[in-house]
């Protein structure tokens, strides 16, 4: 049987129990692929999102917000 591949975008925080939810159990093993490259900048406006008292979804809607804007520049 092959092995297929399959994308899952979650937190670190959520990654145990997506698998449980898939019905994949903890003996069994998996491929975890990290994006190095979004760490140390993520990390970083993570503490100045929270000592402004936003969440990661403000941060992410806020990055959304300049992508638009970018885009209608360029378009």
């Amino acid at each position: 049987m092959t092995a297929t591949r399959e994308t899952i975008e979650v937190t670190a925080g959520e990654v145990g129990a997506e698998l449980k939810r898939r019905g994949i159990s903890s003996d069994e093993k998996v491929t975890l692929t990290i994006e190095p490259e979004l760490f140390p900048g993520r990390r970083e406006s993570r503490k100045l999102v929270v000592a402004a008292g936003l969440t990661d979804e403000d941060i992410d809607r806020l990055i959304e917000q300049a992508r638009e804007e970018v885009a209608q520049r360029l378009g």
